[in-house]
């Protein structure tokens, strides 16, 4: 099973976090850290394991929470694109297929009405002169075998 970039990141930074709060928590109890860090600090009364251990896990804790949000904005991002038929051109819409204008109808509560836009206007355009062209040729006499 291959997981999405993204995806597999989150995990990444999942499973480093708590691979750091098992390695700091191991070191605190290897070579006695918080003295290490606090030493004779006069705030030293505060700094215990579990404020520490409290830190580091909200340290993690934004880390996933952040890396989510991102993660779940842009799916939400892609699941707001519209799919439209690549043949009749309707749209998917609330497990329907409807034409565009009774999706607008149904949406937005939109009514609609059709006109041309102008490279549509030139191609027609084109197309009723050549038809005319077309009628205007003399045909071709049959040929007498």
């Amino acid at each position: 099973m291959k997981m999405q970039p993204q995806v597999a990141r989150v995990v990444l930074y999942q499973n480093l976090g708590f691979l750091g709060i098992l390695i700091l928590a191991l070191l605190d109890d290897l070579i006695e850290m918080r003295s290490v860090i606090s030493s004779d600090h006069p705030w030293a009364f505060l700094i215990t394991r579990p404020t520490l251990e409290i830190l580091l896990t909200l340290g993690v804790w934004y880390l996933v929470h952040t890396s989510t949000r991102r993660i779940l904005e842009h799916l939400h991002y892609l699941e707001q694109f519209l799919r439209v038929c690549a043949w009749c051109r309707r749209i998917h819409y609330k497990d329907e297929w409807l034409r565009l204008e009774e999706f607008m109808q149904k949406e937005f509560d939109t009514p609609t009405t059709h006109g041309i836009c102008p490279e549509c206007f030139q191609q027609q355009k084109a197309a009723i002169q050549a038809a005319r062209l077309a009628r205007q040729k003399p045909s071709p006499l049959p040929v007498k075998q």
